[in-house]
C-alpha cells in the first residue's frame, strides 16, 4: 500500500512539474515576442543614432 502511495505522489509531482514547465515555456515565448517587438518599434535618439528601447 505504501508503494502505491509513493508511486502516486511521484506521478503527481512529475505531472505538476510538467505543467509548470509548459506554462513557463509559454511565458518565455510571450516575453521573447515582446522583446523582439521592442527592437522593431524603438525610436531613434535625437542625435540621429539608433536608440535603445530599454534603460539598462
Amino acid at each position: 500500500m505504501a508503494l502505491l502511495v509513493v508511486v502516486l505522489l511521484v506521478a503527481l509531482l512529475l505531472g505538476g512539474a510538467g505543467f509548470a514547465v509548459h506554462v513557463l515555456w509559454w511565458i518565455a515565448l510571450v516575453v521573447l515576442a515582446l522583446w523582439l517587438l521592442g527592437f522593431v518599434l524603438r525610436s531613434p535618439n535625437g542625435g540621429g543614432g539608433r536608440g535603445r528601447w530599454y534603460r539598462w
